[in-house]
């Protein structure tokens, strides 16, 4: 990656331009700058998929914002960057009381959450769900999903600072999986009946042991490939135990899916955080002229929480 200068973009038909404040970190940008995750068609090739900042320049047919408006935005591309253009419908207001930091670490996770725990696994009160990696961004999302929607979840942390973390987020349990086989003890959570639902970051042999822990018409939701794209799994316990399994990415999904989920978080999660009733997320900042320091810090194996890019 490299610091340059490039042309102001411009606002487009169903278009808004923001100056951005602050821009956040994920894995897919790792991925895109190791060229595994290349950007979709007519979206820029910078990269950055969320951002907080004010609208100062709205383009032809757009309604709903006003200039120098504070707001969040899921971008397409390009958010690591002073200024982006966004389609109007992946623009929410930034919460009360959120910074621009704070504004800029919610986008990206919060759409993948909702649009793949709430939405496709319709995730209800009372369920069980086990949530890998506690400390990432989209672990600690997903807890904080679960807990306002009254699920019970448990979540796979690798120390105990995690541990502490996921907790404070709101999970109901965590298990270490470097001391634990985490199989074990979902069922001895469970008494033996297994989870409803499993969000997944892992893959790799991961997917076997979690037909072993899922419960009897369970789902899996598969959002990363950490452990590896290639898993051998026993058909017959997906058949008899009627598991529905998916996956899912985002970027590549078309503007009006990411507006209708956009719509679906301003009436069921802005008011929890309007209210102060989730927690904001551990956030490290870096200057953006400093976006290679931030990708080594979330390659670290002590990283959690959410890493902020500060224009």
């Amino acid at each position: 990656m490299e610091y340059t200068q490039a042309p102001i973009p411009l606002a487009q038909k169903g278009e808004a331009l923001i100056k951005v404040a602050a821009a956040g970190v994920n894995r897919p940008d790792i991925l895109q700058r190791m060229g595994l995750y290349n950007p979709p068609p007519n979206a820029s090739p910078i990269l950055g998929l969320e951002v907080a900042g004010t609208i100062c320049e709205l383009g032809v047919g757009v309604t709903g914002f006003e200039l120098n408006a504070p707001v969040i935005a899921l971008t397409n591309g390009g958010g690591y960057a002073q200024y982006v253009s966004v389609p109007i419908g992946q623009i929410l207001p930034l919460p009360k009381n959120y910074t621009m930091i704070e504004g800029a670490s919610l986008p990206e996770t919060l759409f993948t959450v909702q649009q793949t725990l709430i939405e496709r696994a319709a995730l209800q009160q009372n369920q069980t769900i086990l949530i890998h990696g506690g400390g990432s961004g989209i672990g600690a999302t997903a807890i904080q999903l679960a807990k306002l929607h009254g699920a019970i979840s448990f979540a796979t942390i690798s120390s105990d600072e995690k541990a502490t973390y996921a907790k404070h987020m709101g999970a109901n349990e965590t298990i270490n999986y470097i001391k634990e086989d985490f199989v074990e003890t979902i069922h001895k959570l469970t008494n033996g009946k297994g989870v409803d639902i499993i969000l997944d970051i892992v893959g790799g042999d991961y997917l076997d042991r979690h037909l072993l822990a899922i419960a009897q018409g369970g789902t899996i939701i598969q959002l990363g490939l950490l452990g590896g794209a290639k898993a051998e799994i026993n058909l017959a316990q997906l058949l008899t135990k009627h598991v529905t399994l998916f996956g899912s990415t985002l970027r590549n999904q078309s503007d009006k899916t990411k507006a209708k989920i956009a719509r679906n978080l301003l009436q069921t999660v802005w008011p929890a955080l309007n209210s102060g009733q989730m927690q904001r997320p551990r956030i490290i900042t870096f200057p953006l002229h400093k976006a290679a320091d931030a990708h080594r810090a979330m390659l670290s194996p002590d990283h959690y929480g959410k890493i902020v890019l500060v224009t």
